[in-house]
């Protein structure tokens, strides 16, 4: 058996009725190259064995006796095929926004904690010979570079075989004596870690300090911890909503060699641009920076299927500028900022730390914190950007023409915006709650928008590069 580590917990007792704390990766199958058709029966026969041959999706969670100390895993050794994988349809004409309609209702709910934490729908309906495949899977079982390697062997090529974990779990007892025996051992291995960690905790601090005192003071950056208000942050509903938009890596790439910046810099700057239309439209104002919680894994081993191993860096959003080079720019600048400080404090300190959380009591906080907090006191909302598969997924002939991915909203914030990298694709999500923006595709809209902001003002002309083979917005009958 295997224990959750500390970033594994949070995620799992951050969860509330309010907060789901699930992933979603939807993949988009072209059935074109089906010699005999699609059938549910031909699913079933392509789809177990490359489920089977996943370990972490037969990992089911093991609560600890009087909550003494973080749950474990314990490994199934099959996968009940009929209770996670489930068929729905979707009403014509079954274009995108179908699709994105269909996937916030299954975003709405939360996994069943008694069973192995993820499922899995088969989207029928979709318009062009198509099927969608939507991965429900709660954030404990795994971070976005797991996830993405995790799909990466679930669309490969080649026939599934199984695959080992190098965080694989071994199936001991589970006997409640085990467990506390366990549980005790391990609080004294973290007792004796403790003074390290406060000596690192403190050098990290004092190496930040100092560094911040020796930068010039830039208006155009947000002060730490101070997340100003906006639409987005508010008491969050358990309702979703969800939105996806397509754009072409090569674009977003010749954009960034232009300015002289990184992928992730066009991708924060481009969200800003989308916020910044947003704000105006919604608070009637924009005239401060945002504060973005952005996930940066420090275990990028293309291996590792499994577990949270990430922290976050809070650049500012500069939405308060107009002009679109500007903004990227500071984003630059900003993000430079950020990514210093978390490499100067410790990439793994923070999640170090989330060892020691104690499970008798986070969960109520974040129980009390869902029902009352408007604001979260970080950050405004979480905007990742996860490099995806980069060879096209083919499984018995069907191609998997798209893929999107989203985390989770947090405890008082409305918005999560999820860019995943496949292939020759830039794969655009937003989930919202219903009580952020009218239509989810306000965000995805504005976010093309903005970026084509950006590559007019980089001297790029011309409509933006199509995306072969997307799915429309609007499907025909």
């Amino acid at each position: 058996m295997k224990r959750l580590n500390g970033v594994d917990a949070l995620m799992l007792y951050s969860e509330t009725p309010e907060i789901h704390m699930h992933t979603l990766k939807i993949g988009v199958l072209d059935l074109s190259g089906l010699g005999d058709g699609y059938s549910r029966a031909l699913f079933r026969e392509v789809a177990m064995p490359r489920l089977q041959a996943l370990p972490p999706l037969r990992r089911q969670l093991v609560e600890i006796p009087g909550r003494v100390h973080h749950p474990m895993w314990r490994q199934n050794p099959t996968i009940d095929f009929d209770h996670h994988v489930r068929f729905v349809e979707v009403p014509a004409p079954g274009g995108r926004r179908e699709l994105d309609e269909l996937i916030g209702r299954i975003a709405s709910t939360p996994l069943d904690r008694s069973r192995p934490l993820w499922e899995l729908y088969v989207v029928e309906g979709l318009a062009d010979n198509r099927i969608g495949v939507v991965h429900k899977v709660h954030h404990v079982l795994a971070d976005g570079v797991a996830s993405a390697n995790q799909l990466a062997r679930a669309i490969s090529p080649a026939d599934p075989e199984e695959v080992g974990d190098h965080e694989s779990v071994d199936d001991q007892g589970h006997d409640p004596f085990t467990l506390l025996r366990a549980a005790g051992g391990d609080h004294v291995r973290q007792m004796r870690r403790l003074p390290g960690l406060l000596r690192q905790t403190a050098g990290g601090v004092n190496q930040v300090r100092r560094r911040s005192r020796e930068r010039v003071a830039d208006p155009d950056l947000a002060r730490n911890f101070a997340p100003p208000q906006t639409f987005l942050n508010h008491v969050v509903s358990p309702v979703r909503r969800f939105a996806s938009a397509p754009l072409a890596l090569s674009d977003a790439k010749d954009v960034a060699r232009r300015l002289d910046v990184t992928l992730n810099d066009i991708v924060l700057a481009t969200a800003a641009g989308a916020l910044r239309e947003l704000l105006l439209r919604y608070d009637g104002h924009a005239d401060a920076p945002l504060i973005a919680g952005v996930p940066v894994a420090f275990d990028t081993s293309p291996d590792r299927l499994s577990g949270n191993h990430f922290s976050y860096i809070t650049p500012s959003i500069p939405v308060h500028l107009a002009d679109p080079l500007e903004r990227v720019r500071v984003t630059s600048v900003a993000t430079s900022i950020a990514k210093e400080n978390h490499h100067l404090l410790g990439p793994t300190t923070i999640a170090s730390w989330l060892n020691y959380l104690p499970p008798q009591v986070v969960p109520s906080v974040f129980r009390r914190q869902a029902r009352r907090m408007e604001s979260s006191l970080i950050m405004n909302l979480t905007i990742s950007n996860v490099p995806g598969p980069k060879t096209p997924g083919l499984v018995s002939g069907a191609s998997v023409s798209e893929i999107y991915s989203v985390g989770p909203l947090v405890v008082g914030s409305g918005m999560n915006i999820t860019v995943w990298s496949y292939v020759d694709q830039l794969s655009i999500s937003v989930l919202t709650d219903d009580r952020t923006l009218d239509d989810p595709h306000e965000a995805t809209d504005a976010i093309v928008r903005a970026f084509a902001e950006i590559r007019t003002a980089a001297g790029v002309d011309g409509p933006l590069t199509e995306v072969s083979g997307a799915l429309p917005l609007v499907g025909t009958a």
